[in-house]
């Protein structure tokens, strides 16, 4: 490769700020949110339009260089991390962040992949409609890497995962070519679902400049209570309790236990719990429906003081206390890497299998491995758990020893979550981080699929590699 000559070409369709190349410029995106990979890169690309993103795919494809999207740079799979055995050029899309239509009407928002998803969600509400994908780091994820790890996030029980949200599609393909489906019809029976193959794809397909979105009515009422459980298997009752009672008001089914409480109110000095006693579990429970002000959230409190499986409970009484009450459940994984180094897993199964399958676990881990400490929290509304472990506070070694028994570990959590038939991968995605556990797990024929659609669409490899599929 002349990498003079492929930087000169760039730099002439890009301009002077759409291309860098010191390292101090490059450093930011070398290195994945975790910090477990790090790769190398001869520069980073940042085109202002999809011209220059078509242009710039194309130099690649022409000098054999990869291509490695990169949005916020967010994922805990090291899907954004460019390899460090071949050329590579990371392009950010960063600078194409323009919401390009609202449409109130036909509840729809098209806007570029790199607008940030916290801008998206304030455009919907502007004119008064809802965008529900709703994540921790939505200051900084961008809208490409949300539909590219098909994201999931806390109202996924209610709207689905990114994936159901999606109308249209614009992509830039391998070859440099443009597929634009940002149509905003909600019925087109026209053929093979093509905007599919790119959702989840990681970048590994394509690249996403552009997106049309659904939106939906903005909630009039919203009510977020805390609810003391006596733990997962009480709060997988309440859930189906709940729902028979309210149907879709119910958005968010959020589960801490209690050792992911102890460790936020232990390092984080803004946590705080309304509750008056620390209870094996806590449901973070959100509905919203149409009505009067007031009426769902009385008749929800009377609903919990008539709850048996209800040890305790507290509803936000204004905004100030719903943002108090999401804090907890947000900060989660800050209060555990505070606490030192820990060991994740995503994982999803059916609901009702998730008790039974927490209490299998934690009994095997329990015996076999008695100086770690499981937080097993999240959207128990949808079934997936981030199944983590932390060393015993005391363990000065803790780190070292979690190191050295995670594939053990991991190998055992992965295969206990197939044979209940769960997912390992719930809502990370794969990245470079979990390629193994894909051929692993996944229908061969499915698995088999993906390869022949990755060798027709990306013949020489470049989009991405290492991602997903190797």
């Amino acid at each position: 490769m002349d990498t003079s000559r492929f930087l000169a070409e760039l730099r002439t369709t890009l301009g002077p700020t759409g291309l860098l190349t010191a390292a101090a410029d490059l450093a930011p995106a070398l290195t994945d949110q975790l910090q477990a990979y790090t790769g190398a890169a001869v520069a980073l690309a940042r085109p202002a339009s999809v011209a220059e993103v078509q242009a710039t795919v194309r130099a690649c494809a022409a000098h054999a260089v990869a291509i490695i999207p990169q949005g916020g740079n967010t994922s805990y799979c090291g899907g954004a991390t460019p390899p460090t055995d071949r050329p590579a050029l990371v392009l950010s899309l960063a600078r194409l962040n323009q919401i390009r239509a609202v449409d109130p009407s036909g509840y729809t928002l098209t806007l570029d992949a790199g607008v940030t998803l916290a801008r998206a969600r304030a455009a919907a509400h502007a004119v008064q409609r809802l965008l529900p994908l709703s994540l921790g780091s939505e200051g900084t994820c961008q809208i490409g890497g949300n539909l590219s790890t098909n994201a999931g996030g806390t109202a996924v029980l209610r709207y689905g995962m990114m994936r159901e949200l999606v109308l249209g599609l614009e992509v830039v393909l391998p070859d440099g070519r443009l597929l634009h489906q940002l149509s905003g019809l909600r019925k087109n029976n026209t053929g093979y679902d093509v905007k599919q193959w790119f959702l989840g794809a990681e970048g590994t397909l394509g690249i996403i400049t552009g997106a049309c979105l659904k939106l939906f009515p903005q909630p009039p009422t919203q009510v977020t209570a805390l609810v003391g459980v006596d733990g997962l298997a009480a709060a997988v009752q309440l859930l189906g309790e709940v729902r028979s009672a309210f149907g879709d008001a119910v958005t968010a089914f959020e589960y801490l236990p209690d050792m992911a409480l102890q460790l936020l109110l232990k390092h984080l000095p803004a946590a705080r719990t309304p509750l008056e006693a620390m209870h094996p579990g806590q449901v973070l429970l959100e509905l919203d429906a149409p009505g009067a002000e007031g009426a769902l959230e009385a008749r929800l409190a009377h609903w919990l003081l008539a709850q048996p499986l209800v040890r305790e409970a507290t509803l936000a009484q204004n905004d100030t206390q719903r943002a108090a009450l999401w804090f907890l459940r947000e900060n989660v994984p800050a209060g555990q890497r505070l606490e030192g180094a820990s060991l994740k897993h995503d994982v999803s199964l059916p609901i009702a299998s998730l008790a039974q399958f927490h209490s299998e676990t934690a009994a095997y881990l329990n015996q076999h491995y008695p100086d770690l400490r499981l937080v097993a929290y999240g959207h128990v509304g949808d079934g997936n758990l981030h199944f983590n472990l932390s060393p015993a506070a005391d363990d000065r070694d803790g780190a070292t020893r979690l190191q050295a028994v995670k594939d053990p570990i991991r190998r055992y959590v992965h295969d206990v979550v197939a044979q209940y038939g769960g997912s390992f991968s719930a809502e990370h995605g794969i990245g470079q981080a979990k390629v193994g556990e894909l051929e692993r797990y996944a229908d061969p024929v499915a698995l088999g699929l993906m390869r022949q659609l990755k060798t027709m669409l990306d013949p020489q490899g470049l989009m991405n590699p290492g991602k997903v599929l190797r």
